[in-house]
């Protein structure tokens, strides 16, 4: 990939998106490009952290794996988003392992660059602030989900949140689960299993109809009280 495709690369990013060219030119002459395909592992939990990752095109998840076996997704990012900030700011290890979700393109800086990087650019370093805090808010959301709602609670969430991105069609509400049910599980912190009997329940009490992966919403203020 050419260094002009690199620095435009970097400009999508909240971070360094918030400097001029010849920064950004500058900064991408240091990156290192990687091509991951769909299921490869970009970096583990544990694993020293020695630079950040800018997502170029696809998308990768971070999740941590419980002792069973079970997988709890904390978020998914694409193009555009920047990966490992926190490790690489306190030179601490990985959090979260990531995958890439499909063929996907990053860049990887050195950690040493991105420190320097900020030094000079302190509007690059509040905007790394603010990725940070915003972070940190959607682990206080996840957090706040998991202990304090059951997962027909979060299931109801999720799919009313689906719900919102599309336009009605002859007064219904429907969209396509495009992530399998095992997905969806290690989104909201349970098993595949349980996410299939909670949809079942649902179509059961009129709120959803299910035909396959398409679900369809049938009441929506009902389906929102499960919420509570």
């Amino acid at each position: 990939m050419a260094i002009h495709n690199h620095v435009e690369a970097l400009r999508r990013t909240a971070i360094f998106g918030a400097v001029d060219s010849d920064a950004l030119t500058a900064l991408a002459a240091s990156v290192r490009e990687r091509k991951l395909s769909r299921g490869e592992i970009l970096f583990t939990r544990g694993e020293q952290a020695n630079g950040l990752y800018v997502i170029v095109s696809g998308s990768i998840r971070a999740y941590r794996e419980s002792r069973d076996g079970r997988e709890q997704t904390m978020h998914v990012e694409t193009a555009g988003a920047t990966l490992a900030e926190v490790a690489v700011f306190d030179h601490g290890v990985y959090p979260s392992t990531t995958m890439a979700e499909e063929d996907t393109v990053v860049l990887f800086i050195h950690r040493d660059t991105v420190t320097e990087f900020l030094r000079r650019n302190p509007d690059a370093a509040l905007a790394a602030l603010k990725v940070l805090a915003s972070r940190l808010r959607k682990v206080t959301f996840r957090l706040e989900g998991v202990t304090l709602q059951d997962v027909g609670q979060r299931l109801a969430q999720l799919l009313l949140e689906k719900a919102a991105r599309v336009e009605p069609s002859n007064g219904k509400i429907s969209f396509v689960l495009k992530e399998p049910h095992q997905r969806i599980a290690a989104n909201l912190g349970t098993v595949r299993e349980v996410i299939a009997r909670q949809l079942r329940r649902f179509a059961n009490e009129g709120l959803i109809e299910v035909d396959g992966r398409n679900i369809t919403i049938l009441n929506a203020d009902r389906l929102r009280a499960k919420i509570g």
